[in-house]
């Protein structure tokens, strides 16, 4: 299973100081922290709707690699910034994300193909959808203008889009994410990757309940099939359980002492 830092995002209080400020000491300080607390690709995030991220994206990602030296998971929806950041990438990022919602797919496509990047593609159209059928329907869609676009599946990652677990309808919600994946695994050919934003399922719940919440989450979909998970890195508890999943799945060798 892949691990994706979620660390740097706009929730990240202290981060988007560093990055409103410019501080590349602040933010590759940061990075070296989520690569030696497990982190196998690092999610950058500059901002929620795009706005800047021409100019932030590749400063940011540029000061991520010099501490971190981990390939990096692009989030944002900007094809300028987008095309800007590829090129300081030293090795093909993730692109976070695309979804049916997108104006500008067939740009974000180019631009994928064109880098050999890796990309996200999202169940989501103006919402998330409440049905397995929704889900896989825009999916679906997704891979297609993806193929189309001379992306193959193995540079593909499923995201059924994770929802808070206190809100509405959300454990029918999770249910559906757990069955997408599932059938993601068992009728696209070639095969492709799936994906999750594991703390969405804990928004809203008090702090001190988030990692329990986070790390059952985790463990319940993985058993779906999950390839990678994008985490908060820094949770003790939530690592420990990636530890163990890996172990499960005999893709490190098991120690106690790993996990005392």
């Amino acid at each position: 299973m892949l691990v994706i830092a979620e660390n740097l995002n706009v929730r990240n209080k202290a981060y988007m100081e560093a990055v409103k400020n410019r501080d590349k000491k602040t933010i590759e300080s940061f990075a070296k922290t989520l690569a030696e607390k497990g982190a196998d690709i690092i999610n950058v995030q500059c901002s929620l709707d795009g706005s800047g991220d021409e100019e932030m994206l590749p400063l940011v990602a540029e000061a991520v690699q010099k501490a971190a030296e981990l390939p990096l998971c692009l989030d944002s929806r900007n094809a300028e910034a987008l095309k800007k950041t590829l090129t300081v990438c030293k090795e093909p990022p993730l692109i976070n994300y695309l979804s049916a919602d997108e104006k500008n797919a067939d740009e974000i496509l180019s631009l994928v193909n064109r880098y050999k990047a890796n990309l996200i593609i999202r169940a989501l159209k103006g919402t998330v959808p409440t049905t397995l059928e929704a889900k896989l329907l825009i999916l679906e869609d997704l891979i297609e203008k993806a193929n189309a676009a001379d992306i193959p599946n193995e540079r593909l990652f499923a995201d059924p889009s994770v929802v808070h677990i206190g809100g509405g309808i959300g454990q029918e919600h999770l249910l559906n994410t757990h069955e997408c994946i599932i059938a993601l695994n068992e009728m696209v050919d070639p095969p492709i990757n799936t994906i999750a934003w594991i703390s969405n399922v804990s928004t809203g719940l008090p702090k001190k309940l988030k990692s329990h919440v986070n790390a059952g989450f985790l463990c319940y979909i993985a058993g779906a099939g999950l390839d990678a998970a994008m985490v908060d890195v820094t949770d003790a508890e939530v690592m420990k359980t990636v530890y163990l999943i890996r172990s499960f799945r005999d893709e490190v060798v098991f120690s106690p002492a790993d996990i005392s």
